[in-house]
């Protein structure tokens, strides 16, 4: 900690200000990289829209760690103050009975409400908004309650990398952000709309929040695509190879907007790559059928990526899914060919992610070629529209 100070003071002229001293006790609990991390974002007033999300942090955890950088109130599920959490004074959130116990506070759902500008912490680092304390199975769930303008800024910077070009980190803000509005109309039954890993996008809080990351939220505030007066399901994903996927051929019926086409992804470092597997190797990953001794693709889309694929083995044989390979072998992508030499497998692949609408990567090609931001969206999602909400 004292090394951290050290530096701090000698970028602020030799002294550390008032209101930061009281900071000091919170950084030897949360770490030098969190605590740098509030200090920046305190120091940003930003403009936001109002739509509030539901961001699951954690879901089902024994415990939650919660705090604030403000005095903050507690609320029970009707909205009534059952208690106070005083500023950086680290509290545990644990279930007990029907209920969450927060420092002696009891409920069956408690949110924190930061006062004024403060920030929230949940788990291991700090949030915008607030958070939600809920009751989930055997234990607390935490859900981050953030304006989406704000929830963008850590967004873009976790799913693309800061230094691309602008017009890149500004596609990527707008995908987001209507693939974020996307997920809060699908299912009114469940207690948030989006979490923090690729099975909807990924979300790291304050720590991945950058100037450039800031500005290109800000710079599309409130743009969407939308299809016939819908927002549409912008899918996204890192690279796909050379050429993006009709979505029917991967996931679903197929949707006008989600087309085929050609991508400029050839500068990333996923474009090719190949991981060779020992037949041990394959036999730890895919059991129940002995030693692996083939792999055979029953059915590839017209791109080439697996859809199926039957594992033959000394004790018999098994058909998976190119999802379910890929996950079991932690591939990039599905989209590969196998060779064999003797006991050994080279997967031989292109591209990471599924491959359906926006490549992050085409993107940043696009970009570096000058090409604006509204016509890279329109080039990955055809037919769709460039929207302005209503503010």
């Amino acid at each position: 900690m004292r090394k951290f100070v050290m530096e701090f003071t000698t970028k602020t002229g030799g002294s550390l200000p008032t209101n930061l001293r009281v900071l000091l006790p919170w950084l030897q609990l949360i770490g030098k990289s969190s605590f740098f991390g509030l200090i920046i974002s305190l120091a940003w007033t930003l403009s936001a829209q109002a739509m509030e999300l539901r961001v699951a942090i954690s879901k089902g955890v024994s415990n939650v760690g919660v705090g604030s950088s403000t005095p903050a109130l507690v609320k029970n599920a009707g909205g009534a103050t059952i208690g106070r959490l005083d500023s950086l004074v680290p509290a545990n959130a644990t279930a007990s009975g029907r209920n969450i116990n927060l420092a002696g506070m009891q409920a069956s759902q408690i949110t924190i409400e930061p006062s004024g500008d403060g920030r929230i912490w949940i788990g291991d680092r700090w949030y915008r908004g607030k958070v939600r304390l809920i009751r989930q199975g055997n234990g607390v769930s935490a859900v981050n309650l953030v304006d989406i303008e704000e929830y963008l800024y850590s967004v873009v910077g976790s799913e693309a990398i800061p230094s691309w070009p602008l017009e890149a980190l500004k596609a990527q803000a707008v995908a987001a952000r209507t693939y974020a509005i996307y997920q809060t109309s699908k299912d009114s039954n469940r207690y948030y709309d989006l979490d923090t890993t690729t099975a909807t996008q990924v979300y790291k809080g304050m720590n991945n929040e950058y100037v450039s990351t800031v500005e290109a939220v800000e710079a599309t505030a409130g743009q969407v695509m939308t299809y016939n007066g819908k927002v549409i399901l912008a899918a996204f994903h890192a690279a796909s190879g050379g050429h993006t996927e009709n979505v029917e051929d991967v996931w679903m019926s197929p949707l006008p907007y989600l087309r085929g086409v050609v991508d400029y992804d050839q500068s990333s470092p996923v474009f090719s790559w190949n991981q060779t597997f020992s037949n041990r190797d394959l036999s730890r990953h895919i059991g129940g059928i002995g030693t692996v001794t083939g792999l055979t693709p029953l059915k590839v889309t017209p791109r080439g990526r697996i859809a199926s694929i039957q594992v033959n083995g000394t004790g018999g044989r098994k058909t998976l899914t190119g999802n379910a390979i890929r996950q079991a072998l932690k591939l990039r992508s599905t989209l590969f060919t196998v060779s064999r030499n003797g006991d050994n497998f080279t997967i031989t692949g292109r591209g990471s992610g599924h491959g359906i609408g926006l490549s992050q990567w085409g993107a940043y090609g696009l970009a570096q070629k000058g090409t604006p931001y509204q016509q890279i969206l329109s080039h990955y999602y055809q037919s769709a529209s460039l929207t302005q909400l209503n503010r």
